[in-house]
C-alpha cells in the first residue's frame, strides 16, 4: 500500500480519436473488453489495491455510459462519505470551455485537488490494460527524490501509434533527460511512456497555475518536455504483461491475448483482483448442437451455433449453424442463424440477420456499429 495519502486523477476521455469506431457514443474509459469489463476498470483497481481511496475521474464527452458503469463507486469500495469516487465535468468553471489536453483539464478541476488533504496525486489515462502495483512507483518516487516519476515499458511502437506514443530517453541514474512526441522515426523497441505519473500536490498546483497563465494547455509538453532537463524526473519500468489500446487492431489485441492462461495470470492474480460493475445473469447457456472452443464467454449469453476463439460479452445470442471465429462480440448482439462471422466486432446492441456472412483480418477487423441491423 502507498504509505502517503495520496489522490488519483483518472482522464477518461484522452485517446478517444484513436478509437473512433468504438467511442463515437462512447468516452474511452468505458470502451467494452474481456467480456466484462470496461477499460476504466484496470486503472481504477490498480488505485484501489495500491490504498488509494480518494479518485477524480474527468470527463469530456459521452460520458453518460461512465457514469452508469462507474455509479457510486460501490464495486471498487469508493463509496464513501468523505473521499471516495468523484465524476468530475468537463467544464470547471462558467467561463471555461471543454479542455484541450490534461493542463487546461487540471485547471478545471484545480479546486477539487486543492481542497484534497492528499500530499501526492497519481495521473493515469484509461488506454493501458494492466495489473499494476502503483506503490512500486512510489517507492521510486521516494527514493530518488524525484518532483516526477513517470511509468514507462520497453516496446515497440507500431506506425498506427506512433500518432498516440511518448518516448523517453533517461540519463545514466535513470532521469528523464529528453520527451520525444509523437515520433516518426522510432526503429525496434524503446521507453514508451504509459502515461502515469506521480507528483505532489503542491508541485502539481504551482504547474496548474503557471499554465494556466501561460496558456499552456499540454502538461505533457508543457510539463514533462519543456523542463524534463530543469525538474528531477524519475522513470520506473513496468515489466510485467500490458497492451496500450490505441488503435483498432490493438484494440483486437488485447481482447484476443485474455485468451491465453498466461495473459490472464498477470492480469487477474487472486491478491490484486479487477473490478467492475456487478449484474446478476443468469449463467451462459448451450444448446444441444453447440460446439465452444478457445473462447470467453461472459453470463446471460445463449450459444447454439459454433464458437471459436472469440470474446463474447454478456446476453449475446449466436443461433444454430452460426459459425463465429475470431470475433468480439460486445453486449446483447444477436447473431441468427446460418449467419458466418470471422475477425468481426459488433458493438452493443447489434444484429446481424440470418445467412449473412461477414470476414475481416486479423491486422484489419471488421467493425460494426452500436445499435446497426446488418
Amino acid at each position: 500500500m502507498i504509505s502517503e495519502k495520496t489522490l488519483g486523477i483518472i482522464f477518461s476521455n484522452m485517446h478517444d480519436h484513436m478509437l473512433s469506431e468504438i467511442t463515437e457514443p462512447r468516452t474511452m474509459g468505458s470502451v467494452p473488453l474481456g467480456g466484462r469489463y470496461r477499460l476504466i476498470d484496470f486503472v481504477l483497481s490498480n488505485m484501489v489495491n495500491s490504498g488509494i481511496s480518494d479518485v477524480g475521474v474527468i470527463t469530456k464527452s459521452n460520458y453518460q455510459s461512465l457514469i452508469d458503469h462507474l455509479g457510486t463507486g460501490r464495486e471498487w469500495d469508493l463509496s464513501r462519505k468523505r473521499g471516495g469516487l468523484s465524476l468530475l465535468p468537463p467544464f470547471g468553471h462558467s467561463s471555461a470551455g471543454i479542455y484541450r489536453g490534461r493542463l487546461e483539464a487540471l485547471s478545471g478541476v484545480v479546486s477539487f485537488i486543492h481542497h484534497s488533504d492528499a500530499k501526492y496525486v497519481l495521473m493515469a489515462d484509461c488506454d493501458i490494460v494492466a495489473n499494476i502495483d502503483f506503490t512500486e512507483i512510489f517507492k521510486t518516487h521516494i527514493e530518488k527524490k524525484a518532483d516526477i516519476t513517470v511509468a514507462y515499458k520497453r516496446d515497440v511502437i507500431g506506425d498506427d501509434q506512433a500518432a498516440d506514443s511518448t518516448v523517453l530517453r533517461f540519463d545514466d541514474q535513470g532521469m528523464v533527460n529528453e520527451v520525444l512526441i509523437h515520433p516518426n522515426n522510432i526503429q525496434g523497441e524503446d521507453n514508451v511512456y504509459l502515461n502515469f505519473c506521480l507528483i505532489s500536490k503542491e508541485l502539481l498546483e504551482k504547474e496548474i497555475h503557471e499554465g494556466t497563465s501561460r496558456n499552456i494547455h499540454s502538461f505533457l509538453q508543457g510539463v514533462l518536455q519543456a523542463k524534463c532537463n530543469r525538474l528531477h524526473i524519475a522513470s520506473w519500468e513496468f515489466k510485467g504483461y500490458s497492451a496500450k489500446v490505441n488503435s483498432i487492431r490493438k484494440y483486437y489485441r488485447a481482447n484476443m491475448a485474455m485468451l491465453e492462461p498466461q495473459v490472464r495470470a498477470q492480469l487477474f492474480p487472486r491478491e490484486r483482483p479487477i473490478y467492475t460493475k456487478v449484474r446478476d445473469e443468469v449463467p451462459a447457456k448451450y444448446g444441444l448442437n453447440a460446439k465452444a472452443t478457445g473462447s470467453m464467454v461472459a453470463d446471460g449469453a445463449i450459444i447454439e451455433g459454433t464458437l471459436e476463439n472469440s470474446i463474447v460479452f454478456r446476453g449475446v445470442h449466436v443461433g444454430k449453424n452460426a459459425v463465429v471465429k475470431n470475433c468480439i462480440l460486445m453486449q446483447d448482439t444477436v447473431v441468427s442463424e446460418s449467419v458466418t462471422l470471422d475477425h468481426v466486432i459488433t458493438d452493443k446492441n447489434v444484429v446481424v440477420r440470418e445467412g449473412r456472412t461477414l470476414v475481416g483480418y486479423e491486422t484489419y477487423p471488421l467493425v460494426i456499429a452500436k445499435n446497426s441491423i446488418v
